[in-house]
């Protein structure tokens, strides 16, 4: 009883010590422009993890504050501005907060000048840049996959310093360039390298997609802009940042290949013609009363495992940013050392940039931006090969017989001695990694200067000039131990050195007057002048039968000189632009622009193209029946109208080109003389390809914009497509370049952001957009209803149509036979001969593959005969499949917790087929080569014994053109950028001097869902607009997982 006494008389005095040591704080929370009380506000006490309160239906509160020391109040709500109140001798605190706005008063960059987003009239989309620096890649191109509605973004391949494909609202041009322009920090450029940006160095990402937004640069805005703004000083201390990530990567997938006893069960039913060996596979495989069973118990040679390597990533950036009222400077630095998967192959990179502002008086400013990049990309170019399929790089590495030899190691032969090296040229892609040399080196620098002087309040002159210089140099050694310098091949030992460069500048001269006309009246006029000039020049040297491969380079004049042609050229640009911004009471909103264009690329009578445009915006929102509206905060319709051009072509091809073959070809009186071949007909008419642009689009907010969405619907027409069309034989020439055609593209684009969960420690949002867009070819040529194209991956195919654009259809469909599986016992009619054995003779009634009638056998591959003449060839033809997708898009999610961050992205495509060359080599084409492995896959190929399979027999492929069987359906949805991230406490890190400090994991390309069974769905090897979801030896694709730190100072 002593003891329950003694133990009250504690907690009594406890509960009282407690009471007098805190107090009651109370008051009410309002929203500071209306005065309106707000519910659910979150208030702490700052550094404390004392859970905290939220205020009630009409906005009181009531928290136990310390009384014997200060406290810091928190006030956090959706939508506000956080507020920090100290508490000093008050027992009442009234606190109003100010509406965030975040999203709409945010800042976008357009041609030219920027507006506040709320304010836009035109398709704009901002790119967040917090999410695209979490993703652990090299450049800023690589992450915009997915983040942008209407944005497709397509890699050729997973080679380190492969470039990307980006194309916005579908392919506006057949022949012709379809890249957006690029516009970084004011400087347009038409054809960039993308890796001389450093993404840590991007401040803001903006892509102008509609004609409203883009007319403003003419003659290039017709595949869209992107414009990049690049981080610049701000007033106060130097605040010093670091980062730096380092990772491995990793083959995303292996094929799966024949294992030995499939593959010598494979090369015993071929005959010794097509196994492309000396000996037959009896003699090699069963040799020493060997037999099939045998190999069951062999281990494979995973050439693909030899060949690959677990490679370290590692990218450094270092930045000190600071200034004062006046000046305000920025220098950064970067480097990048990433090794590819492929032995012998890796990219670099080391780019320095500084940025400084000056105010000279309160009226004139200058400044300059100025970057300087180094670009290293080391490794072989894996879809090329000197003899086709046979020499290429991923063919080889794939179709190495997975058999060692108990004669000698295979893995370290350079070449397969049981091979028949007379019409065999493939060696051992261990030994030709290792030993090819193909480096490219890239000096670039950008530099941008600007003078600014107001001279009045609301009216400023600009003035700006800017240069780019590019020198790349790509050297290529082939000695006796690659496939294209072996010994008995075509060139013998060989190398070529080509220097590509360019020089370009610009001049802007704008003038802008900014008045607040009246009360609710704003008016922005633009007027500016511009004038840019671009330089091209190439050189280089080539060079076959070295008789010295030690010396490599220095050797060269020991060999036989090949031909390499100089060239140079340049081209000139001089525009007029203008542009009215109005808006009327932040209701309503107009914008108009006109430039004229004037282009050396054209004939003196088209020099000039005039590119208008005009967009109308309500923003309903602002009326004053929603004005007070709780669940509204953004409402606003937009329509646009506008033209733009495309002059992406060739500098001088309205001339007619002409040739010096230097050697005496002609002979006239039996005397060599010098002369010139005309090779390409002018034309004196052409002019630019000019796209038609409507859109409309709504954008919404909810709730203080914690729910916001945007909606847009477009229609692009481009006419005048630069097409070359067939001549009369009258003419001399074939064919010739004119304005002839037009294509269509519709589109729906959908994007919705939503803040899920906002508390004191956790938080969790949302972004997802979605695009749909339908291409259309709506002429050619008159009379001309289709284009076909053919590519050239292989000898044996580089005159085959693999792809036709058809009048009333979308561009990019494969084209081919109609695969219908395999010959059954039942196409036949049967009969015994003198030896007993069965003979199958095609019944007349059953067409052939193209093959002869009584070449074919049950289990050959059987295609459909479209006209029904009994016979399958080119007429039989037909669309079978279309490398556009339906649509395509992205979604992320990001959570916080307390120090925590987590980013989760994922981007699809779906609808848009592949055509799997590899499979076709892959899957029984003996017509290539017979010793070449083969996929697992084909194991389930017809036999006797399986005669219902649809995959076709040992021999039974006859080629002639493409077909279905090799389309497959390459939608995926990719698990692209996971990264978790810790945040140090502020307060901790005060101590040691440090602002931020952040650890974090990152990862790219963890996980993949798709049908295709390729070793990835995102590929384009070829990157033609006529000829998209072509797969040929594409560089592997890597799965990256990176460590990282951030910290500032």
């Amino acid at each position: 009883m002593r003891r329950i006494l003694l133990f009250s008389v504690f907690l009594l005095t406890v509960f009282s010590s407690s009471a007098q040591q805190s107090k009651i704080i109370t008051g009410t929370v309002t929203d500071q422009k209306t005065g309106e009380t707000l519910a659910g506000v979150s208030i702490s006490i700052k550094g404390t993890a004392k859970g905290g309160v939220t205020t009630r239906a009409q906005g009181e509160y009531s928290i136990s504050v310390p009384a014997d020391q200060p406290a810091v109040l928190v006030f956090r709500y959706v939508g506000y501005h956080a507020k920090e109140v100290t508490v000093n001798q008050q027992k009442t605190i009234n606190v109003a907060l100010t509406e965030q706005n975040n999203d709409l008063d945010q800042v976008v960059v357009v041609g030219y000048g920027s507006v506040a987003k709320k304010d836009l009239t035109g398709s704009v989309s901002s790119v967040k840049m917090a999410e695209l620096n979490k993703a652990p890649v090299r450049s800023f191109d690589e992450a915009l996959a997915g983040r942008v509605a209407g944005v497709q973004v397509t890699s050729a391949d997973g080679r380190p310093g492969s470039g990307v494909d980006i194309v916005i609202r579908g392919n506006n041009s057949v022949t012709q360039a379809n890249s957006p322009l690029y516009v970084v920090d004011g400087f347009p450029i038409e054809d960039p390298n993308n890796n001389v940006v450093n993404p840590a160095d991007i401040e803001s990402i903006d892509i102008l997609k509609d004609a409203s937004a883009t007319a403003i640069y003419g003659a290039r805005g017709a595949n869209g802009v992107v414009v990049i703004t690049t981080k610049k000083g701000k007033q106060g201390k130097p605040v010093f940042s670091f980062s730096s990530t380092l990772g491995v990567q990793r083959m995303a997938k292996k094929m799966k290949m024949m294992s030995p006893y499939e593959y010598v069960k494979y090369q015993l039913e071929l005959t010794p013609a097509l196994t492309g060996t000396p000996a037959t596979p009896t003699q090699i495989y069963l040799a020493d009363g060997k037999t099939l069973d045998y190999y069951n118990g062999v281990n494979a040679i995973d050439w693909q495992d030899l060949v690959s390597r677990t490679a370290l990533y590692n990218n450094n950036d270092f930045a000190v940013r600071g200034g004062t009222k006046k000046l305000k400077y920025a220098v950064s630095t970067s480097t990048v050392n990433q090794n590819g998967i492929l032995l012998n192959s890796n990219y670099q990179r080391y780019t320095g940039r500084a940025v400084l502002d000056y105010a000279i008086t309160d009226k004139l400013k200058i400044g300059v931006n100025a970057n300087y990049s180094f670009l290293k990309q080391k490794g072989i170019d894996p879809t090329r090969g000197e003899n086709g399929a046979t020499t290429n790089v991923m063919t080889s590495i794939l179709g190495m017989r997975p058999v060692p030899s108990e004669v000698f190691d295979l893995e370290d032969a350079f070449q397969d001695p049981d091979m028949n090296a007379a019409n065999d040229y493939r060696i051992n892609p261990v030994i030709n990694l290792q030993n090819s040399y193909n480096v490219t080196n890239t000096h670039n620098i950008t530099a941008n200067g600007y003078a600014e002087y107001a001279i009045l309040k609301d009216l400023k002159l600009r003035s700006s000039f800017g240069i780019v210089e590019n020198k790349a140099e790509n050297d290529v050694f082939n000695n006796t131990k690659t496939s294209t310098g072996r010994p008995g091949g075509t060139n013998g030992v060989n190398g070529k050195i080509t220097n590509n460069n360019y020089s370009n500048w610009l001049n802007e001269n704008t003038l802008t007057w900014d008045k607040k006309i009246s009360k609710k009246s704003k008016l922005n006029l633009l007027g500016g002048f511009t004038l840019q000039k671009r330089h091209t020049w190439s050189n280089g040297r080539s060079v076959t039968q070295l008789p010295n491969e030690d010396l490599m380079f220095d050797g060269f004049d020991q060999g036989v000189q090949q031909r390499v042609d100089p060239s140079a050229s340049d081209w000139t640009m001089a525009s007029f632009l203008g542009r009215i911004n109005y808006n009327y009471d932040s209701k309503y909103l107009f914008t108009a622009s006109y430039r004229a264009d004037g282009s050396s690329k054209f004939p003196s009578q088209n020099h000039w193209g005039y590119f208008p445009s005009a967009a109308i915006a309500w923003r309903f929102d602002q009326e004053n029946f929603l004005k007070k509206s709780k669940i509204l905060s953004e409402g606003k319709l937009r329509v646009s109208y506008g033209q733009t051009g495309n002059n992406r072509v060739g500098d001088f091809d309205y001339l007619t080109n002409y040739f010096n073959p230097i050697v005496n070809t002609y002979t006239f009186n039996n005397e060599y003389v010098p002369g010139v071949i005309p090779t390409k007909l002018g034309n004196s008419d052409l002019k630019w390809e000019t796209t038609e642009q409507v859109d409309a689009g709504i954008d919404l907010g909810f709730f203080k914009q914690r729910i916001s969405f945007s909606a847009d619907v477009y229609r692009k027409t481009t006419k005048d497509l630069l097409l070359n069309t067939q001549l009369p034989p009258s003419a001399g020439f074939g064919t010739a370049l004119k304005n002839i055609g037009s294509v269509e593209n519709r589109g729906l684009e959908l994007t919705l952001t939503t803040q899920n969960i906002v508390t004191k420690d956790f938080t969790w949002s949302t972004n997802a957009n979605i695009a749909f867009n339908r291409n259309k070819l709506i002429s050619l040529a008159e009379g001309q209803k289709t284009l076909e194209s053919t590519i050239n991956w292989d000898a044996a195919w580089r005159n085959v149509s693999a792809y036709v654009a058809e009048v009333g259809q979308p561009l990019g469909s494969m084209y081919g036979y109609e695969w219908l599986g395999t010959y059954k016992y039942a196409d036949f009619n049967t009969s015994v001969n003198g030896s007993g054995v069965t003979v199958y003779a095609l019944k007349p009634e059953v067409a052939t593959n193209g093959n002869t009638r009584t070449a074919i056998q049950p289990g050959d591959i059987k295609y459909k005969d479209q006209n029904g003449d009994g016979v399958v060839n080119a007429q039989d033809y037909v669309k079978i499949g279309n490398g556009l997708p339906a649509h395509t898009g992205g979604f992320s999610n990001n959570f916080t917790y307390k120090g925590f961050d987590l980013n989760i992205f994922f981007q699809w495509s779906y609808g848009n087929d592949l055509l799997n060359v590899n499979k076709m080599l892959f899957e029984g084409n003996s017509n290539n080569l017979g010793n070449f492995n083969q996929y697992a896959s084909y194991e389930n190929r017809w036999t006797p014994q399986n005669s219902e399979a649809e995959m076709f027999r040992t021999r039974g492929f006859f080629g002639g053109g493409y077909s279905s069987n090799y389309v497959e359906d390459g939608s995926y949805l990719r698990l692209k950028t996971v990264s978790l991230g810790y945040n140090l406490d502020p307060k901790v890190l005060k101590k040691v001097y440090l602002k931020t400090l952040r650890f974090f994991v990152s990862a790219q390309n963890l996980a993949t869902w798709t049908k295709y069974s390729g070793a990835d769905p995102e590929v384009n090897t070829y990157r033609s607009v006529l000829t998209p979801g072509f797969d040929f030896s594409a560089y592997p694709r890597a799965r990256t997982v990176v460590f990282g730190t951030n910290l500032t100072f």
